[in-house]
């Protein structure tokens, strides 16, 4: 889970509590607090995986909808952002199935190894950050969801195998691959 909503929710976990019921309610002061609290996260969470912003922004106002309108569903059996994220993920995923991803294969390459620097400074450090986010971002659609769920969203591979209706061998491989081909990308400087 992502750190920052782990420690909003440990630090204020009868807030968040008391917000999800007064939603239930229908509370819509609480709706928007709520709204508040997630949505950058999970804003970040959707751009992640679907890699453009209107259908991170579409995926955002559909999963926000869809949670308020099932919050009798949610049982604290997680917490509310596990709860909120899990569907934002679903829907990116979605998303991504509507612009007809398809999990491909590429050819075995020999990547090599990326040469070891001295101490980065900080400029170097940001400036690695970006062709990371640009590599990650040019790589196709399905190597970037499992590297993503995986990397950033923290999810194991058999998780990332049931989200994705795939086999535990199929997510295998596309991480492999995926971290293959960032590597050849970040090799050529995300050209």
């Amino acid at each position: 889970m992502n750190a920052k909503i782990a420690e909003l929710e440990l630090t204020e976990p009868i807030l968040h509590d008391e917000l999800v019921e007064s939603c239930k309610r229908g509370d819509s002061r609480a709706f928007g607090e709520l709204y508040q609290k997630y949505s950058k996260a999970m804003y970040n969470t959707s751009l992640r995986i679907v890699n453009h912003t209107g259908d991170a922004e579409d995926v955002l106002q559909e999963a926000f909808t869809d949670a308020f309108r099932s919050l009798e569903d949610f049982h604290y059996k997680s917490t509310f952002g596990a709860w909120l994220k899990r569907i934002v993920i679903n829907k990116s995923i979605n998303q991504l199935r509507k612009r007809k991803m398809d999990l491909i294969d590429i050819e075995k390459t020999n990547i090599g190894h990326l040469p070891e620097d001295d101490t980065p400074d900080e400029n170097e450090i940001a400036l690695r950050i970006e062709d990371i986010k640009k590599a990650v971002g040019l790589l196709p659609n399905g190597y970037r969801t499992v590297l993503t769920l995986y990397l950033f969203e923290g999810y194991d591979q058999e998780e990332i195998a049931e989200i994705l209706q795939v086999s535990h061998a199929t997510v295998r491989t596309q991480y492999m691959r995926a971290k293959q081909k960032l590597l050849q990308h970040l090799k050529q400087g995300a050209s």
